[in-house]
C-alpha cells in the first residue's frame, strides 16, 4: 500500500498561483502512475493530471491544460502540481492518487487539500 499526503492548498485570488505537493510513502516501488483529481462542491471527482513514475509521460485535463504543470521528484517520492491563472471554477478539494499498473485502478488516495479561488 502507498500512503499519500497532500499539501499546499489555500485561498488565492483569481489569476493567482498555487503549488500543490504530494508526498508518497510505503510501497513506493509499486507506483506506476501518480495523478491529481479534484472534487468541487456538489460535483463528482474529476481527473486533473497524471504523470508516469518512470518516464515523463504526462496528461492534462482540457480544463487545466496550459495553466497547470505536473512534475515529480523520484528521489523524494513527491509529485507536484503547479497551478497558474487560477479561476473560481478551480475551487475544489484536490486529491493525489497512485496506480500500480497501466490497467489497474487508482487504489491509493490522499486525504485531499482544499483550493479556494476567490473572484
Amino acid at each position: 500500500q502507498v500512503q499519500l499526503v497532500e499539501s499546499g492548498g489555500g485561498l488565492v485570488q483569481a489569476g493567482g498561483s498555487l503549488r500543490l505537493s504530494c508526498a508518497a510513502s510505503g510501497r513506493t516501488c509499486s507506483i506506476y502512475i501518480m495523478a491529481w483529481f479534484r472534487q468541487a462542491p456538489g460535483k463528482g471527482r474529476e481527473f486533473v493530471s497524471s504523470i508516469r513514475w518512470s518516464t515523463p509521460s504526462i496528461y492534462y485535463a482540457d480544463s487545466v491544460k496550459g495553466r497547470c504543470t505536473i512534475s515529480k521528484d523520484n528521489a523524494k517520492n513527491k509529485v507536484y502540481l503547479q497551478m497558474a491563472s487560477l479561476k473560481p471554477e478551480d475551487t475544489a478539494v484536490y486529491y493525489c492518487t497512485a496506480r500500480r499498473s497501466a490497467t489497474s485502478s487508482y487504489d491509493d488516495w490522499g486525504q485531499g487539500t482544499q483550493v479556494t479561488v476567490s473572484s
